[in-house]
């Protein structure tokens, strides 16, 4: 007999034995409902491409600017995950209030604008201040693909469509950690290359968008609206209501929300943003196998958030999460012990199935928990909040690295380099236990 919170994290009835199966059902997806997915997928990948670009850029970073300690470059991190509330609150009322199209076409502009404009700067301030404003513009992108590739799609596929769209998340860094292998080497312009490529699609993301027709979710609702009679010139006086009511009415559900997105960000940002120097200073790595490297735990996020988005279909969401969840702790040891290549490539990749697989039931479970009519700003707003909480994850790992220090062998003398494996390992290992718990005591 199973334990009594196990029958309790598996749903009693199933979305795929209620309705089609999901071979027919995908079969039924429309070119505008694929193109529709797409352009939300596309957004979250920009999203990640020029995030990652920062992480991957660290030791050159500090060559421009003259820096010494690597807790320099990731207070940019630090400062970008901090804005991203205020960009998912602005852009995330803008689609609720006024459409999923035009809000996002505008969101990814910034974007394209703020890449551009972080690639030609030239002091350490300046940025900072463009790193600052670009939080702002990469807050409203999560909420706003979420809802754009998820709401016009069957109940049916929303699972597994859920991993594939959080898996733009790894194809983001996937993209970076290619660029800055091939491109950025062979470039007189260096790291500013990966802003520039950054900036290009962003701007295919905004045209593309721009080409779709409105969400028709979206679409019934003005039509329900209008059916009811509300008139254009109440229409932002009624949602700032019914926003203070939502807050009201599910306020448990709003923190409960955010404590999960933080364990979340400590999750996937703990075990990601400082890992290639990680590998290069406690290991001994060059850059091109840090970054070959990354590019195999990457291959690993995508396929764990892909396959945890399908099995989340026929178990339930919360088992799901908490099964991937329990195989990281399970490849802590293999992710920081060794010093072989191929052996921390595997754990690189086992941890990041985990990581990422556990993410891939994210935009769904948030999207099935939030009100019906705040499905762009309550995740969003909940996601990038949880961001903010965790927004000093790699600084707190430098900073413990820095202090927490062991003697490797490189070159055959024994030196002193910060201890990152250990600092990693305790902070992932904690915030799993956190996120399983979070899980257990959630809604499904």
């Amino acid at each position: 007999m199973a334990p009594y919170f196990i029958h309790n994290l598996i749903p009693r009835r199933q979305a795929c034995q209620e309705g089609r199966p999901l071979l027919v059902a995908l079969r039924g997806i429309t070119l505008l409902q694929y193109s529709m997915f797409f352009s939300g997928w596309i957004a979250w990948t920009v999203d990640a491409i020029d995030f990652f670009s920062v992480s991957l850029s660290i030791t050159n970073l500090q060559h421009t600017f003259n820096l010494t300690d690597p807790a320099d470059i990731t207070s940019s991190i630090t400062l970008t995950l901090l804005f991203r509330p205020i960009g998912a609150v602005i852009f995330g009322i803008l689609s609720d209030r006024f459409g999923r199209k035009w809000p996002l076409v505008g969101n990814l502009l910034l974007v394209a604008s703020l890449s551009l404009a972080t690639s030609f700067t030239r002091t350490f301030h300046q940025f900072l201040a463009v790193r600052s404003l670009f939080g702002v513009a990469m807050g409203g992108i999560w909420g706003l693909a979420a809802a754009t590739a998820l709401e016009n799609l069957p109940s049916e596929v929303h699972g597994l469509a859920s991993g594939v769209l959080q898996q733009g998340y790894a194809i983001g860094y996937l993209v970076s950690a290619i660029v800055n292998l091939r491109l950025v080497p062979e470039s007189s312009a260096g790291w500013r290359t990966m802003f520039w490529t950054s900036s290009s699609i962003a701007f295919f993301a905004a045209a593309f968008r721009s080409a779709l027709p409105e969400s028709r979710i979206f679409v019934f609702a003005k039509q329900a609206e209008l059916t009811q009679g509300t008139s254009a010139g109440n229409k932002s006086k009624v949602f700032l209501h019914e926003t203070w009511v939502m807050l009201k009415t599910h306020w448990i559900l709003a923190i409960y929300s955010v404590l999960l997105m933080t364990g979340f960000n400590f999750l996937s940002h703990g075990s990601q943003d400082l890992y290639p120097t990680y590998l290069k200073v406690s290991k001994g790595f060059s850059d091109y196998h840090a970054t070959v490297a990354t590019i195999i735990s990457n291959c690993g996020a995508v396929a764990g958030g892909t396959i945890a988005g399908l099995v989340s279909q026929y178990i339930g969401r919360r088992l799901t999460i908490i099964l991937f969840i329990m195989l990281i702790g399970v490849f802590i040891p293999l992710w920081i012990l060794p010093f072989t290549f191929s052996a921390l490539s595997a754990g690189a990749f086992w941890i990041q199935f985990g990581v990422q697989g556990a993410w891939g039931v994210v935009p769904i479970q948030l999207s099935e928990i939030s009100p019906p009519a705040f499905r762009a700003t309550f995740p969003g707003v909940a996601y990038q909040l949880g961001n903010m909480i965790s927004s000093a994850s790699a600084q707190i790992e430098a900073t413990g690295a820095h202090h927490l220090r062991k003697m490797v062998a490189q070159n055959g003398v024994l030196i002193s380099v910060p201890d990152y494996a250990t600092v990693q390992g305790i902070l992932i290992g904690a915030v799993a236990a956190f996120v399983v718990f979070i899980t257990i005591v959630g809604p499904e």
